[in-house]
């Protein structure tokens, strides 16, 4: 027997903040999120027969469960999916059930351990499950010399009944928790391409925010190669949103950073180049009715984002707030993320680097100075020209 072949139906489990909202938003949020699962599953080809909505969690009866479990394990709002096999709550139909998932997933000499979370009235409790299960592996499978380990087993005999259906399962896929995207509103995205940028979209759209990210094309000081790493991360979140739209705004930059070279002190071009694009992201803010701007910046990871050049910085933004979902990450979190997400290798691919930055960047900038420098620029017409020629592409 292969165990493999009798799951017919997949768990899913809600984000933990989903339950504690109020029942009007609770019920908004299954709803969206179910919305969203049925959107991903027919993206990624998954077949499915029925999906069940109760509170607290959605069941998916399927031919193919680890496929729609895998799929899941891409849709904020669900905390985490298991291929199972459906039984009733008959004790002794459980037992049964569980019994030959043990048969074919417990080898010799581990450990197991028997879990049962239980919903609705029944004349048997959740640990007389545990008793009846665990009792009967360790008896049927004796010859295996296996023994239980509550702490930390190899295997775990999952059941999970409810009402008067019960599923038996062996594993849990973790996913990605948060909001259900579409539950917040939508945010402009500094994309750059890099490592950064692209966790701090994602961490935005974990929180229930639709995404429009904005790509600041700095040639010919960069070339299409910088484009392209960015557009592909794109492509790469936008497997996190599927039913969303996957618009792309690219701005051509490059006339900015030359006139900043040529008429401002080079040790603030970098601080400039960005605060032009808070300005630039402010107007497609405004014209895409987004309510806020999202950037990959943490604090001292560059020159340009000291604790005193992220004041500087700010000032540049009159209208819309700026996020920074990575502001106490280091690196090493924020790259753990970025490879759990499909983006890392996308940003770490050779590209070329702009070429404005100066040698000796300022990093406690004087905020007074920096304005004056800009007073020499015409500082609004460069942002209109910019905002004018932005091409939006869908990916």
């Amino acid at each position: 027997m292969v165990w493999n072949t009798q799951l017919d139906w997949v768990i899913v489990r809600f984000g933990g903040e989903i339950g504690i909202k109020s029942e009007w938003t609770r019920r908004a949020y299954e709803r969206l999120l179910l919305k969203n699962i049925k959107s991903a599953l027919k993206h990624f080809d998954n077949t499915y027969d029925e999906i069940v909505s109760i509170r607290g969690r959605i069941y998916v009866r399927t031919c193919d469960p680890e496929k729609v479990a895998s799929t899941l394990t891409r849709v904020f709002g669900v905390s985490s999916a298991s291929p199972a096999k459906q039984t009733n709550s008959n004790i002794e139909e459980i037992a049964c059930t569980a019994m030959q998932l043990a048969e074919a997933t417990i080898h010799s000499r581990n450990t197991f351990a028997v879990r049962c979370h239980r919903v609705g009235k029944h004349d048997y409790s959740s640990m007389d499950i545990c008793r009846l299960v665990g009792q009967d592996i360790l008896t049927k499978l004796e010859s295996r010399k296996i023994h239980v380990d509550l702490t930390n087993p190899r295997h775990t005999v999952s059941i999970e009944v409810r009402d008067d259906k019960a599923y038996v399962f062996a594993e849990s896929l973790q996913c990605p928790g948060g909001f259900p995207v579409g539950s917040q509103d939508k945010v402009v995205c500094l994309l750059s391409g890099g490592i950064d940028s692209p966790v701090a979209c994602w961490l935005a759209m974990k929180r229930g925010c639709t995404i429009l990210p904005v790509y600041f094309d700095n040639a010919p000081l960069t070339d299409e190669t910088t484009t392209a790493r960015a557009l592909d991360t794109a492509k790469k979140l936008f497997e996190w949103s599927i039913g969303y739209p996957r618009k792309v705004y690219i701005v051509p930059n490059g006339k900015n950073l030359q006139t900043f070279i040529k008429d401002a002190p080079r040790r603030f071009t970098c601080l400039l180049c960005k605060r032009m694009m808070y300005r630039i992201a402010e107007h497609i803010a405004e014209n895409e009715r987004a309510q806020g701007v999202v950037t990959g910046e943490a604090i001292g990871e560059q020159a340009s984002q000291t604790i005193t050049n992220l004041r500087v910085l700010d000032e540049a933004a009159t209208s819309y707030p700026i996020h920074r979902p990575l502001l106490g990450f280091d690196k090493t979190e924020t790259e753990a993320i970025a490879k759990r997400i499909g983006t890392f290798e996308i940003s770490v691919r050779e590209a070329k680097d702009c070429t404005a930055a100066p040698d000796k960047p300022a990093t406690k900038a004087d905020l007074r100075k920096v304005k004056e420098a800009e007073e020499r620029i015409d500082i609004p017409n460069l942002v209109e020209e910019a905002v004018r020629a932005a091409k939006i592409l869908t990916v």
